[in-house]
């Protein structure tokens, strides 16, 4: 790591976020502080970093990013706050959903996991495509260390096949870094890739990934 980019780190972690989004851009912002941006403020018991912490893991560990009410439990959160966060993430929806986005190759998927990439826990991933390979849905799966007891092939493919998806890709993260996969690793792809061929929804690809780097299963010949 050279000097300036040592400089640059140590300016970040001063600032706050919205000081930090207008001196750095608004992309170099973590999801915590975008949250805590969002949030603006904490209350008297809870400083708005951990409110942004509590907020980044409900969404980690739940998927309706609209349930007001289910978001009104966490301790801090009142209805205008989660009214805030639920209109920012359906603004997103509308402009950004990734829908018709087709996957071409195992690295076109990376962008849309790439902000879970700084996560401190294994987060495994189903992304839902349709007959044309264009995404459908992207749904966390599970949070913790990867193993067949976690991860069910009827958890992984419940939707996929509500939604009638043609074929899914799965992944994960390592926090670690190591790209390489586990025994465990391979034991779930195999378990996945057997209930998919039952099912009739292919598993395409199994992705780990660390920052911008990945694995493919696919690629690799291990699927």
């Amino acid at each position: 790591m050279d000097t300036e980019e040592i400089i640059y780190r140590q300016s970040q972690s001063a600032m706050l976020p919205r000081e930090k989004a207008v001196e750095w851009g608004i992309e170099t912002l973590t999801d915590r502080e975008l949250f805590a941006l969002l949030l603006g403020s904490g209350t008297r018991r809870c400083p708005v970093g951990d409110l942004a912490e509590r907020l980044q893991f409900y969404f980690d560990t739940r998927f309706d990013f609209s349930d007001i009410a289910r978001m009104k439990e966490i301790p801090g959160i009142g209805t205008a706050k989660a009214a805030l966060i639920a209109g920012a993430f359906e603004l997103a929806r509308r402009y950004f959903y990734p829908s018709k986005k087709k996957i071409r190759t195992p690295k076109d998927v990376i962008p849309f996991l790439l902000h879970y990439s700084d996560r401190k826990q294994e987060l495994f991933f189903s992304i839902l495509l349709n007959g044309a390979n264009e995404i459908i849905l992207i749904r966390p799966v599970t949070m913790g260390l990867l193993n067949r007891t976690l991860i069910h092939p009827r958890e992984v493919y419940a939707e996929a096949v509500e939604m009638r998806a043609g074929a899914i890709i799965v992944a994960h993260n390592h926090p670690s870094g190591n790209l390489l996969p586990s025994e465990e690793d391979r034991q779930v792809t195999d378990a996945l890739k057997e209930a998919g061929d039952l099912l009739g929804i292919r598993l395409l690809d199994h992705l780990i990934f660390c920052g911008s780097d990945h694995f493919s299963f696919l690629e690799n010949s291990l699927l």
